[in-house]
């Protein structure tokens, strides 16, 4: 099932390109999810019927109560990660034995076609890193491995964008500087755009990932290299918090992001993230 969050309420796609908007209490998925649930979507009388190129698209989950990123989940990009940590003298860094995780401000997101705004603090190193989201649907608390797909309602895209000069700051022992902070800036969290359920997937998921920059191609991977699968990163983050439907976790990104080659964003680019089977992800970069 495809489900869309709209500028009218929640919407199935049935057919390729035609959105059917639902008679639902709820305004957009993350409502939906820590309510009625999906099967509600699935049931819910259509009050009308509208062309996807028409519609007005918002986040799948428009303000999630938490996002979760999980970094160096792939081996291309862990390899090159810890090539330029090891030369800001960072070599204790290694290649990850547990999931590296940080918590991002829900107030980031953005949907698809809203614009990524350069923050005025910090303008000069914006950085795109497209991933698959996974969207909670039921709550895990220490879940094992072998049920935490059960606790998955569904996937979307999502780009982690980050100010690495912040974030280089934090790296480097500045007190006042974080991870989570350099990616929490507004509009740094595009999610969409859709929701696609997990019926829809094998668990080992295996999805052609792509970022363009202009039309550039600047990643390119599969999501069967990931180095913690879907399940093991949910088991693993719901041992420090229970994760609540509507949260998400961005599950990390391949090679090629702006930072190994010094290739940032600038006001009046165009970021496009395409993952097989869910679709693109496209944002407009504007100045602060």
């Amino acid at each position: 099932m495809r489900l869309y969050t709209t500028d009218r309420g929640i919407a199935r796609e049935d057919r390729v390109g035609t959105l059917r908007l639902l008679d639902l209490p709820c305004h957009d998925l993350g409502d939906l999810l820590s309510g009625p649930g999906l099967d509600a979507a699935r049931t819910a009388a259509v009050t009308q019927e509208l062309d996807l190129a028409e519609a007005t698209l918002l986040a799948p989950v428009v303000r999630p109560g938490k996002i979760l990123i999980v970094g160096l989940n792939y081996p291309s990009h862990a390899e090159e990660a810890l090539e330029a940590f090891a030369a800001m003298g960072r070599g204790d860094i290694t290649m990850p034995t547990e999931p590296n995780m940080q918590v991002i401000a829900g107030s980031a997101t953005i949907g698809p076609a809203a614009d990524i705004k350069l923050p005025a603090i910090a303008p000069n190193e914006v950085d795109y890193e497209g991933e698959l989201a996974v969207v909670i649907g039921k709550a895990a608390a220490s879940v094992p491995a072998d049920r935490a797909w059960d606790h998955v309602a569904g996937l979307t895209i999502a780009n982690d964008l980050g100010a690495r000069d912040i974030q280089r700051r934090a790296m480097t022992g500045d007190p006042v500087a974080s991870i989570g902070l350099a990616k929490s800036f507004d509009t740094f969290k595009p999610l969409g755009p859709c929701l696609v359920t997990t019926d829809e997937f094998a668990e080992g998921v295996d999805l052609s990932l792509q970022t363009r920059v202009n039309g550039e191609v600047r990643q390119d991977d599969r999501t069967s290299n990931f180095i913690f699968s879907i399940a093991e990163l949910v088991a693993h983050l719901s041992r420090f918090q229970t994760l609540q439907p509507g949260d998400v976790i961005c599950t990390g990104t391949p090679r090629g992001a702006g930072a190994f080659t010094g290739r940032y964003l600038r006001a009046g680019d165009e970021v496009e993230v395409t993952i097989e089977h869910i679709g693109a992800l496209r944002n407009r970069v504007t100045a602060a």
